[in-house]
Formats: C-alpha cells, sequence, structure tokens
C-alpha cells in the first residue's frame, strides 16, 4: 500500500498555490529524503546556483562542458529584463500584416518548446500562426509548403551551434523558394543562434531580418526559456513576460533560500533519480489533452541528459493510461494537470496498486514559463544523483557524424550503401543487423516472432518511425504499442525521424541496455533537391535512418528495420497482425 508523501504548496504570478503532490511507497519515500539529506550535506542547492561542475563530474574535458551549460539557471531574469523589446519587434510585425505564418526550422532543443507553445496556446488572435518543422520528410516538407504562402511567411531558423546540417537544409530550402519569386528573401528570415557560429555568417550574407543571439552557455535542450522558445512565442502573441515571470518565480522557489524538502525541482529530481536507482525507471508522463505536447518536451529533456554511461531515466510519452495490471514495477507515474480539471480515477487505482504517482497542478497554462524551469533543476539533480553529466549528449553527435560519412559517401558513389534483406513478403520488408533474418525461417512472421521474443522485463520497446507525422500513421502506431504493452508489459516509446535522434536517440544508445528497437521506413512519395547539395530530402533523410540503425547495432542494441512498401495504410495493417500473432 501506499504511504502519501509530502504536499508542496507553491506560488506563481500571484495565483493561488500550484500543487506537488508525491504518492509513494514507504521505500520510496524514505530513499527520497534519504536523497535530499544527502543532497543538503553536500550544499547541492548553492553549489547549483554557484554553477560548481565539480557536482556532476571531476574530469576537465567534462567541467569544461557542464562550465558552458549552466546558462539555464539565470536566463528567465535575464530574458525577462529585455521582454518589452521582444514585445516591440513582434508587435512591429503584427502591425505590418506581412506575415500569416511563423514557421521555426530547427531540430531537439531549438524546436520543441515552441512546438508545445503551439499546441498548448493556439494560434492568437491578429498574430501570424506559428507552425513547427523539424523532419527532413520530403512529404512533411510538401505539406508545409502547401499550407503556407512564402511570400506571406516568416521564417525562424534556430541552432544553437549554427552547424546543425536540419536548419542549415531548411534554410536554404525555403530561402531559395523566396528568391524564385522575385521577393526580398532576407526579409522573411530571423536566426536564432549562439554568437559567432556559422549561422550568423550566413544569415548576414543573406541579410535577415533579424539576428537573435542567444545567451551561449545554455544547452539546446535547456533553451525553452531563451530566445529559442521565447522569440517564437512573442511572435505568435503569447505574453512573453509573464511565462518569464513565473518561470522567475519558479527559479526562486528553487534556490538556495528556501529548505530543500519545499523546493520542488529538487524533490521531482530525488524522486525521479530515487525510483530510477530502484528499477522504476520509466517515467511515464500523463498530461491534460490541453497540456499533451509537453511530454515531448519533458521526453527529450529526460532523455538526452540522463541516458549516458550506461545509465538513464527512460521518459514515456503519450502511452495511454491503462489499468494496474498493464505494467510491470518498473514505473513512475507523473501527472501534469491544469487546476479545474477532472481527477483520474486511473491514477488513483495506480497509487492503490503500489505505483508511485507524482501530481502536479498547474493554475493555468502560463504556468508552462515555471514548469519548463522546475524540470530543469529536477533533471540537474537527478543527473548529481545517478553520477553522470546531464549536460553532454556524445551519442547524438556520434549520430550526426554517422549521417554525415553517410552523406559524404552518397556525394563519392552517388548512391547510399543497400542494407542486406533478410526477409519480404511482397508487403512488408525486414532489414536485421543481427542474426535475427538468418535464423528466421525465411518469414516476416518469423524474424518479427524472434525480435519480440527478445523482449523480457524491464524492457521497453521502441517505434522509431522515419515517416511523415500524420494523424494516420500515429494512430497506427499507437495501436501497435498498445498491442505490445498489453502483451508484455513492456514500456513502449514511440517517436519519429530524424526528429528523436536529437532527443531520445542519446538515450537509445548511451542509456541502459533494455532497449528492443523497431525502426518503420516507407517510400517518400514525394522529393525535393536540397539547394547547394547533391543529394535530396529523401536521401538526406534515408542516411539519418541508416546511420541511426548502424549506431544501434554498433552499441549491441536490439533493433530491427521494417519497410511497410510503397502502401504504408496496409504496410500498417499488416506489421499489427504479425506483431500481434508475434506476441502471443
Amino acid at each position: 500500500m501506499n504511504d502519501a508523501g509530502n504536499e508542496t504548496g507553491l506560488e506563481f504570478g500571484g495565483n493561488e498555490a500550484t500543487q506537488q503532490t508525491l504518492a509513494l511507497p514507504l521505500e520510496l519515500r524514505d530513499a527520497m529524503r534519504d536523497a535530499l539529506a544527502d543532497a543538503e550535506e553536500v550544499d547541492l542547492i548553492d553549489r547549483v546556483w554557484n554553477k560548481d561542475a565539480s557536482l556532476w563530474k571531476n574530469e576537465p574535458p567534462q567541467q569544461k562542458i557542464i562550465n558552458n551549460a549552466l546558462g539555464w539557471l539565470t536566463v528567465p531574469r535575464q530574458m525577462l529584463a529585455g521582454a518589452e523589446e521582444l514585445k516591440t519587434f513582434a508587435d512591429t510585425l503584427r502591425v505590418s500584416q506581412q506575415f500569416r505564418h511563423v514557421l521555426v526550422c530547427g531540430m531537439g532543443g531549438s524546436s520543441l518548446c515552441p512546438e508545445v507553445l503551439r499546441q498548448t496556446f493556439g494560434r492568437q488572435e491578429d498574430f501570424p500562426e506559428l507552425l513547427v518543422l523539424d523532419s527532413t520528410d520530403p512529404d512533411t516538407i510538401n505539406e508545409f509548403a502547401k499550407q503556407i504562402d512564402v511570400q506571406h511567411c516568416l521564417f525562424i531558423v534556430a541552432s544553437k551551434s549554427g552547424t546543425t546540417t536540419e536548419p542549415i537544409v531548411f534554410h536554404k530550402f525555403w530561402y531559395n523558394r523566396l528568391v524564385e519569386t522575385g521577393a526580398n528573401a532576407g526579409d522573411s528570415f530571423i536566426a536564432v543562434t549562439d554568437p559567432g557560429t556559422q549561422m550568423v555568417k550566413a544569415a548576414q550574407a543573406d541579410h535577415f531580418r533579424k539576428i537573435f543571439l542567444n545567451q551561449p552557455d545554455i544547452g539546446g535542450r535547456y533553451s525553452a526559456l531563451s530566445y529559442f522558445g521565447m522569440a517564437p512565442a512573442a511572435i505568435m502573441g503569447l505574453d512573453v513576460a509573464e511565462l518569464l515571470k513565473r518561470a522567475v518565480a519558479a527559479s526562486e522557489l528553487c534556490g538556495a533560500d528556501a529548505p530543500i524538502d519545499e523546493n520542488p525541482g529538487a524533490v521531482l529530481g530525488a524522486t525521479m533519480a530515487e525510483c530510477a536507482l530502484a528499477g522504476r525507471d520509466k517515467l511515464t508522463i500523463v498530461t491534460d489533452e490541453k497540456l499533451g505536447s509537453l511530454g515531448l518536451w519533458i521526453e527529450q529533456l529526460i532523455a538526452e541528459s540522463t541516458g549516458k554511461e550506461g545509465k538513464g531515466i527512460i521518459p514515456i510519452a503519450g502511452e495511454p493510461l491503462a489499468a494496474p495490471s498493464s505494467y510491470g514495477d518498473d514505473r513512475l507515474f507523473v501527472s501534469i494537470s491544469v487546476r479545474g480539471g477532472a481527477e483520474n480515477p486511473k491514477l488513483k487505482a495506480l497509487e492503490a496498486a503500489g505505483h508511485p504517482v507524482v501530481h502536479r497542478v498547474l493554475n493555468d497554462i502560463y504556468d508552462l514559463g515555471a514548469e519548463f524551469f522546475i524540470w530543469e533543476m529536477a533533471t540537474a539533480f537527478a543527473g548529481w544523483r545517478l553520477g553522470i553529466n546531464p549536460f553532454d549528449q556524445p551519442n547524438v553527435q556520434e549520430s550526426k557524424d554517422a549521417t554525415k560519412a553517410l552523406l559524404e559517401k552518397y556525394k563519392s558513389d552517388g548512391k547510399l550503401p543497400e542494407q542486406k534483406v533478410s526477409v519480404t513478403d511482397g508487403q512488408l520488408t525486414v532489414y536485421a543487423g543481427g542474426e535475427v533474418g538468418a535464423s528466421s525461417g525465411g518469414s516476416v512472421q518469423e524474424a518479427l516472432r524472434a525480435h519480440c521474443a527478445q523482449i523480457k522485463p524491464g524492457d521497453y520497446v521502441a517505434l522509431l518511425a522515419y515517416l511523415e507525422e500524420t494523424p494516420e500513421h500515429s494512430e497506427s502506431l499507437q495501436e501497435i504499442r498498445l498491442s505490445v504493452r498489453e502483451a508484455t508489459q513492456a514500456a513502449t516509446t514511440m517517436g519519429y525521424g530524424p526528429r528523436f535522434l536529437h532527443s531520445t536517440g542519446q538515450l537509445h544508445k548511451g542509456g541502459p541496455d533494455s532497449g528492443v528497437f523497431i525502426q518503420i521506413t516507407a517510400p517518400d512519395k514525394v522529393d525535393f533537391p536540397i539547394p547547394g547539395e547533391p543529394y535530396t530530402f529523401s536521401v538526406l533523410k534515408d542516411a539519418q535512418a541508416l546511420g541511426d540503425f548502424q549506431s544501434l547495432i554498433a552499441h549491441g542494441r536490439r533493433a530491427i528495420r521494417v519497410d511497410l512498401g510503397s502502401d504504408v495504410s496496409a504496410g500498417f495493417e499488416s506489421l499489427q497482425r504479425i506483431l500481434m500473432d508475434a506476441l502471443k
């Protein structure tokens, strides 16, 4: 049975208290309290605010990375000081009525916060509609090309390093489209990047309307409250000052002067870490419908920050909640809701069954500003408790390097290396990096059965879809993940590539060897050349998928690729039917 944990009241923006309530089994409650006591003993919170890199690592190369990644602590207050300037810029764009859409072109940390804001707040009256492009899938790009009028769209090209492949090619593609119309293309572009990057030079050369130079000591996934999140927020018409005030209030609650057991970030981080150390490393995010996209942002923050050195907290976002019998004993549930919503009886059933549950209740959706900061603090705390550096991402760079190597191969050979087919039935084609195909008896059914037989208690199953993100595809993927969970009790994740390469991809390769991966591909319907490059968007996406698969295999992961064929709908139906049979 559960022993209810402490309830902490937090006040933001003068509203009533936002609550964080913990319902933990006794042993986990005690472990969490021990973690907080240990943190007090080493003056952890004070040292975090003093940006003491030795909290996490002592090696000089690691400390250099950490020292260049702690600007998230102070950026809310710094951005609040400049909020009026952002509002003035956004009002100028609004008054001009030049733009009907704003398209953020980025990947990972540079695009996920704007995506959360877009889905949570929706279009604001009299302001341009915010859209987010974070996929090299040409069918996806084609849909955006149909949705916007390039002459009435403002493009925000966002990249911390200024060298990330996707924002660079997005810049080339849309800029060229505008040049073809005879328009003054640079007037429709904004850059968000660090000072001195290659993107700054490119933006200056192409006479961008505006270049926002971000505070450089902030990692991409910790950048929500910097220009990467707040510039798009202002341009879409949100009250950026209010978002930032909530974040500043949260930072004060997470400060060194507050008692540590009343520090919402420390309490959440201690709970996450101690649950993971006790084997409950599947952090299952349950949100109100209006906050549904927040799971994507938390997923990246947790996975990319903690998934390394064979360790990691595995975020489970978007998996529908079920009865206790559908879960093993490897879960921590975190519910995030807006005050006034109906209580979820399934969460109460999980508590009664002995599962740890954290309830976070926001006053309104502007508390997202606070939520971003509290999760960042919680992740930094959990990284300390797990003994890892939560501010590097070595395997993300590995995937980038693999893609670049494959593109160089394409430039020299005129084609990408071909994966060896394990087995095909004319509809589905299976590619396996190990011996699955060789021992399958020559059928797709046996290949998938052999792959599913590797799922064991405590594992998670990840569906890696290199497809256009559509409601139909997402529904099919959800049906598959539910079938897997009901048959195995395994946690399931679902991600669209190449987006997840910049988030959960770090966890897949650097985290614990508890993932069973099914990469899902299909031929593209359309394709576009990339100006100045010998390859197309389809080739780029294929290189990213192939590089991802090769990296999984190189790390000894249990991975298989299934191509759905040209009829994607029929391919999904076939895959689900065969998987359900394989899981019996």
